[in-house]
């Protein structure tokens, strides 16, 4: 049952939208998902601008792991625990049974109360209110289903988090519009965070969700940026001459690793953000890129071809010792840790093309776990329950996600241009 459990705990497998064109395919869900019932909830004023009780059911039925009850095969619409009759849900088939209310407060706010239902045990297992306003619903529904969906698999639930990923549109001949683009975690109130006709690259999340850094050649070559979400500023952190790129925030979010060519060769640099002091981590003639941070902040993880092709190693700071991490297959690159450290997702190559796959850096096995032959740039929930990649669909770049033990998977097909680069916030305060 764990297992099962853990399986299916794909907190974001939402669509991710650019002008609500972009929108989650499940390929392969669960063997047995749970049947969930999430009753419309109560409201009695004039109509809001959002169906929480909607937004909801969606979040939870894209993740694979739950079946959820259509509306017209529901028998009743109960408000409150006497109008529940448990074994109505029993005969339809549902497991759980999600009710609600709404009710205008003061100031024009509005008080959701939701409860939780195990139909099987006849018993309430959560209730909540939430405050919002109009303006807010949706925060309050994706509030709402991280909540329920802790409540039944034990994991916390991430459907308040978001993703940024980057689009290109071609315009014409060697013409392109890049755009660097935020969405909810359903694909709603997607929003430009930098519009470019020249490449946008390697967005990255400060720690705190706060702050994006990503690489911009809008001034010709490439430059690393910082940009506040809130305010909008941004500033250029670095520009020197060659390669610029790959910036990855330390989990204090007081530096940046980042590859730098300005001494001759792609090498791995520190750069403390309140001094500007820089400091070079690598020393090798071999390529040294994409750069990532153990949970710990002592270590780093980076891309090297210093054995002859690209592999993954880590780099432990306080003492420089160097211990290479991958070693099956020819080609492994662009790591990526789960929040606790002991799974690594990466590119991985084989006779077939290119994968996404995850090592246990514990046991030291590795499992593949797409078939499609250009995979690229996983990013993983921050939960640990789903890694999030670019790939190839029709022709055309697309976002595809799968779970750490591969039972679950699905795809965002796009209808304007391609989708690229993606990455998943931390959890937002």
């Amino acid at each position: 049952m764990i297992k099962r459990l853990l399986a299916g705990a794909l907190l974001l497998v939402s669509a991710l939208t650019v002008r609500a064109d972009l929108v989650v395919e499940i390929t392969q869900g669960v063997d047995a998902p749970t049947p969930v019932a999430v009753v419309p909830f109560g409201w009695d004023g004039e109509v809001l601008s959002e169906d929480v009780a909607k937004i909801v059911s969606d979040d939870l039925g894209r993740s694979g792991f739950f079946s959820m009850m259509k509306r017209e095969s529901m028998l009743s619409a109960p408000r409150s625990r006497d109008q529940v009759f448990f074994r109505d849900w029993r005969i339809s088939g549902s497991d759980y049974l999600v009710i609600g209310r709404l009710q205008p407060a003061t100031n024009g706010q509005i008080t959701a109360t939701v409860e939780l239902y195990d139909v099987l045990k006849e018993r309430q297992i959560w209730v909540e209110t939430v405050n919002g306003n109009s303006n807010n619903l949706r925060d309050v529904a994706h509030y709402i289903a991280d909540q329920i969906f802790q409540q039944i698999t034990g994991i916390k639930g991430a459907f308040s988090t978001r993703i940024v990923y980057v689009t290109a549109e071609m315009l014409g001949k060697d013409k392109y519009r890049y755009r660097l683009q935020m969405a909810d975690s359903d694909g709603a109130r997607p929003r430009t965070i930098l519009e470019s006709k020249e490449p946008i690259l390697s967005p990255t999340w400060s720690k705190d969700g706060s702050k994006l850094a990503y690489v911009s050649f809008e001034s010709t070559r490439p430059s690393i940026y910082v940009q506040h979400l809130a305010t909008g500023q941004r500033q250029r952190i670095q520009s020197f001459k060659g390669l610029n790129g790959a910036p990855a925030w330390s989990p204090q979010g007081d530096r940046l690793a980042l590859v730098l060519s300005k001494d001759g060769n792609p090498e791995i640099y520190i750069l403390t953000l309140a001094t500007g002091q820089l400091e070079r981590v690598t020393r090798h003639y071999g390529i040294d890129t994409e750069p990532t941070w153990a949970p710990d902040g002592e270590s780093l993880l980076f891309t090297s071809d210093r054995g002859g092709m690209p592999q993954i190693y880590s780099l432990h700071l306080p003492t420089k010792n160097l211990k290479r991490i991958t070693f099956e297959g020819k080609y492994n690159s662009r790591g990526r840790l789960t929040q606790d450290g002991r799974f690594l997702s990466m590119v991985h190559q084989d006779a077939s093309g290119f994968h996404i796959a995850v090592q246990d850096l514990k046991t030291g096995r590795l499992d593949i776990l797409t078939s499609t032959g250009l995979d690229e740039s996983p990013t993983i929930a921050p939960n640990g329950s789903i890694i999030l990649y670019a790939t190839k669909k029709g022709g055309r770049g697309v976002l595809a996600g799968v779970s750490l033990d591969g039972r679950v998977r699905f795809t965002m097909p796009n209808t304007q241009g391609d989708v690229r680069e993606p990455a998943w916030s931390p959890f937002l305060q």
